[in-house]
């Protein structure tokens, strides 16, 4: 049963790469929606 080991581990694989960009994602998205809106860009001077 190699190739259900092997299937596995790709399986494994793309469920932990899945599971990295999920929270990554969330983090953006608190840094963008809750984060950025207490530090408004600055107008330029003119």
């Amino acid at each position: 049963m190699l190739a259900a080991e092997i299937w596995h581990w790709w399986l494994g694989l793309i469920l932990v790469v899945a599971g990295v960009l999920a929270v990554l994602q969330v983090v953006v998205g608190y840094l963008r929606k809750v984060v950025a809106p207490q530090y408004p860009k600055r107008r330029p001077r003119s």
